[in-house]
């Protein structure tokens, strides 16, 4: 399963125009249901202050951000489970996707048809009812998922025994607390599970066990509000499934993306009220849903971001630079961004007593800054 965000959504709900603002890539954005086919891919360089302040204390030849990785995934409709539209394709397309962004149309405009049941026949607009028919056939691709691995797992326990029973009881428990879910339309996200049953339907990859962020799509009248009615339909539904959900205009998004100068870029944001692009809290959600994190190292040659998962340890980090590094690794000398925006240069850190040697257990924290010795 690769490490990327997949967008989906119902076709004609702004999908390839927040992906090709997103990624500055243009994918095809049409009126017209399965306008997208094939899944585009797109890095994103992902944008973070941190990195831009230690740049601005080292002064670097190079600034390299960390990224991103987004797939725009063709409109599901109602019966692709079944293979309506195209959908076994891109429910195939959305299993190998680590974290979903769920697209919704949370705005009116007579002009783009609205699609739900049938991709040839216009649907009023309703968020809810939108984020249930894609969930229904993400839940019963999972059924479809679970009954066919229940058939083996059954026959094993016939033939093989008390033994094999007791290896696969974590798998049964979490099958029995996910299938009623899943018959009722319900994510599998929203189970109680051990550590033990997640552990034990990992290598399903159910579509419905993905982290999801809702990304409601609205027009322009409703940027500065950041909400409008449609939106608060998606935020309860969210909330109930503990879920988050980004505001995002794709159409004010897409404007912005053509505009390259920055400050014609600020003036053009703060116009509708915006300090950020809706889009850099997008890539940012996607990228600590997938579990992965950030350090840092700093001089005059270049300012990184690099991309860890959490929980890494300092050699696994160290490792992401080049594998000398892990193999040969001696200490981190680390210090935090905030240590930096507080004491304002190294020199002050260490006189504070915040520049730290960290060993081979040290578990590497968002936001460190770190410098490795090593020996090969």
């Amino acid at each position: 399963m690769a490490l990327e965000c997949g967008i989906v959504g119902l076709p004609n709900v702004g999908k390839s125009t927040i992906f090709s603002a997103l990624t500055a890539a243009p994918a095809a954005a049409e009126n017209f249901p399965f306008c997208t086919i094939d899944p585009n891919i797109g890095i994103v360089d992902l944008p973070d202050e941190r990195l831009d302040f230690l740049a601005s204390k080292h002064n670097p030849k190079k600034k390299t951000p960390a990224a991103v990785k987004f797939v725009d995934i063709a409109g599901l409709i109602k019966g692709a489970s079944q293979g309506e539209g195209l959908g076994n394709k891109f429910l195939a397309n959305i299993r190998e996707c680590s974290v979903i962004a769920h697209v919704v149309r949370c705005f009116d405009n007579p002009d783009i048809m609205h699609v739900r049941d049938n991709a040839n026949e216009a649907a009023p607009i309703d968020p809810e009812s939108d984020i249930l028919t894609i969930n229904w056939e993400l839940c019963q691709a999972d059924l479809n998922t679970i009954e066919v691995r229940q058939d083996k797992v059954t026959r094993a326990v016939r033939s093989l025994g008390k033994e094999e029973e007791k290896k696969y009881a974590p798998w049964m428990s979490a099958v029995a607390k996910i299938k009623p879910l899943l018959q009722d339309g319900k994510c599998a996200r929203v189970a109680d599970l051990t550590d033990d049953e997640k552990a034990a339907i990992y290598d399903m990859f159910l579509l419905t066990m993905k982290p999801t962020l809702y990304v409601a799509n609205v027009d322009e009248d409703s940027i500065a509000a950041g909400t409008n009615k449609y939106v608060e339909v998606v935020q309860k539904y969210a909330a109930e499934e503990k879920s988050e959900v980004v505001v995002i205009c794709g159409k004010f998004e897409a404007d912005l993306a053509e505009i390259e100068d920055p400050a014609d870029k600020k003036d053009f944001m703060e116009s509708v009220g915006l300090s950020e692009s809706g889009l850099a809290v997008l890539a940012r959600k996607a990228y600590h849903l997938m579990g992965l994190r950030t350090f840092f190292t700093g001089g005059p040659d270049e300012c990184r971001a690099w991309t860890i998962h959490a929980g890494d340890k300092a050699p696994r980090a160290a490792g992401v630079i080049h594998t000398d590094f892990e193999k040969g690794f001696i200490r981190a000398e680390a210090y935090t961004i905030d240590d930096l925006r507080k004491y304002g240069d190294e020199a002050a850190i260490k006189a504070a007593g915040k520049y730290r040697q960290e060993g081979k257990e040290y578990v590497v924290q968002d936001g460190d800054v770190l410098f490795f010795k090593f020996n090969v």
